[in-house]
């Protein structure tokens, strides 16, 4: 007799567990808040007479944000390294939890607000702050000042 007994139900349930652990860790792939593997989809922020594209990466909150598209809505500045733009109802913050390497270009999703972030200079990670994406190519268009109306849709 051994001194610590194992049953046979004991070791069938933790089999069980042990079996549930990669099906479960591939449940949360792109929830990671860090996470910025992209999605394959781009959308169009059109305001005064620009048109910036961005890359969405695969997380919940970016295809929560994907789903409402086409948007129409204003955006304004805030700040002194931003663009916000209120959406129309609450995206899911399955993407939230903090992050690193932030950087003009970011585009974001700020929770405690609603409101869609578009970064144009050196920024840092907030409570609250979910990172949807990333502007492809130049910002600059981000750097014209004042309020427009904006667009948001899917680029194809």
């Amino acid at each position: 007799m051994t001194p610590f007994p194992i049953h046979r139900r004991a070791l069938l349930i933790g089999g069980l567990a042990a079996a549930g652990l990669p099906l479960m860790a591939l449940g949360q792939q792109g929830r990671d808040p860090a996470n910025q593997e992209t999605a394959n989809v781009k959308v169009r922020f059109l305001f005064d007479r620009h048109a910036v594209t961005a890359t969405l990466y695969d997380n919940p909150s970016a295809r929560d944000f994907a789903s409402m598209l086409a948007l129409d809505l204003k955006i304004e500045d805030y700040s002194n390294n931003e663009k916000i733009a209120y959406l129309p109802r609450k995206l899911t913050e399955e993407a939230s939890g903090p992050f690193g390497n932030e950087r003009p270009g970011d585009v974001g999703y700020y929770a405690p607000m609603g409101n869609i972030v578009l970064y144009y200079a050196a920024y840092r990670y907030s409570r609250g702050l979910i990172r949807l994406g990333r502007i492809d190519g130049s910002i600059e268009p981000l750097l014209t000042r004042g309020e427009f109306p904006l667009r948001i849709e899917r680029a194809e």
